[in-house]
């Protein structure tokens, strides 16, 4: 291999646990990225809206139902963890996470539903998801709380058969156009033991949704979510009340292998985009990457991206043979997001001007690499779950 045939798929190493049903997986997800995504990408980018029509593409193409039953619209079978990195991966292959933030929203919001819910709950709303004709979005964070999801401030009271809901989310991927929301409220006593999962009806009376503006992600759907006296069917209860905390932390657990897989594609991207404006971009009479201080920033960004798969890849690993490796999954997580922010610096850097013209991938991707160490947990959360799970 040379550095002229070194793209964003090189980048990747090969892994030890991916097969040839892998590599069909994400030649069909290409497909579908090439066919309906690419072509309209910077439109969606300004104007913050994706059509509801590419949900239900994303359905027929086969791509939307990883991991969910076959007879609710699904692709059928056990979870498999490398379909949502290689989701992951081949969404942000663009460069943005805007249509991924949608695309896989159902990934976190669907399984309590279908795995806890009702039979009538489960095909209903599963059926109509899984057919991208319905949107889920899952509530969680709340303007006073952040990452720290025990002190959640969202009620939700019984009276006769009904749950009364009071309170404030924001930050909901997707919220702002989603037919349900799976919302995480109070309906105990302090502390994760008081905590329980509702399915609200997105049109629902006192349910009043916000574009969050300021993200710079041009996400449209990107919501802050109030409600006022919302009332919720009793029977739209998800789970057992005030357990909803181990239905949360098992969601987000899974959530952070398609952040991670996410950082490190965009990592991918920044660095071909780097390598390509190398081997092109003639400085003091020969390439750029011909100096050997770029050469070096190159190597070091390959190494820890490398690196990082590996790690990645033994994660896939240990949650294939049935074990959870959270401390694992946190310092990985925080790895991969440093890793992103390290590689967006550096290739904008090598790039120099040429990446603040409007229309670089590497302008968009540095000022968007920050909300990637922020979503699915801080630093600082991940790195205290951490050390419980290590036994500190």
């Amino acid at each position: 291999m040379t550095d002229n045939t070194l793209d964003f798929d090189d980048l990747r190493p090969p892994g030890a646990y991916i097969t040839a049903e892998h590599d069909k997986w994400r030649q069909r997800v290409r497909k579908f990225v090439n066919e309906h995504i690419a072509p309209h990408i910077d439109t969606w980018e300004q104007s913050g809206n994706i059509p509801d029509a590419v949900f239900v593409a994303a359905a027929d193409a086969n791509i939307y139902g990883s991991g969910f039953p076959a007879e609710l619209g699904g692709n059928g079978g056990n979870l498999d963890i490398y379909e949502r990195i290689i989701f992951a991966e081949e969404l942000h292959r663009l460069g943005s996470g805007i249509v991924f933030a949608e695309l896989a929203t159902h990934w976190i919001g669907l399984p309590p539903v279908i795995d806890l819910g009702s039979d009538t709950l489960r095909e209903q709303v599963g059926q109509a998801v899984l057919a991208g004709k319905k949107r889920i979005a899952f509530a969680v964070t709340e303007p006073s709380g952040g990452s720290d999801v025990s002190r959640l401030k969202t009620t939700a009271r019984k009276t006769d058969e009904l749950w009364k809901v009071n309170g404030c989310k924001t930050l909901v991927s997707g919220g702002l156009r989603a037919d349900y929301i799976l919302t995480a409220v109070r309906t105990g006593d302090e502390g994760i033991r008081g905590i329980s999962l509702l399915l609200i009806d997105g049109k629902s009376a006192g349910v009043r949704r916000t574009v969050v503006d300021g993200l710079s992600w041009y996400s449209g759907a990107i919501a802050t979510i109030e409600f006022d006296d919302v009332e919720v069917p009793e029977d739209r209860l998800i789970g057992v009340e005030n357990s909803g905390f181990t239905g949360l932390t098992k969601q987000f657990n899974v959530e952070r292998f398609s952040g991670i897989a996410s950082a490190l594609a965009l990592s991918r991207v920044c660095l071909s985009e780097a390598l390509k404006f190398s081997r092109e971009r003639t400085t003091f009479g020969q390439r750029l990457i011909d100096h050997q201080v770029i050469r070096h920033k190159l190597v070091d960004m390959i190494r820890t991206v490398r690196g990082t798969y590996s790690y990645l890849d033994h994660c896939v690993w240990r949650f294939n043979n049935g074990d959870m490796p959270v401390a694992d999954l946190c310092m990985l997580k925080i790895q991969a997001t440093e890793i992103l922010e390290k590689c967006a610096r550096e290739a904008l850097h090598i790039t120099g001007g040429s990446a603040y013209t409007g229309v670089s991938r590497l302008e968009r991707i540095f000022r968007e690499s920050r909300i990637f160490a922020l979503g699915g947990g801080t630093e600082e959360i991940l790195k205290d779950l951490a050390s419980r799970q290590l036994r500190f």
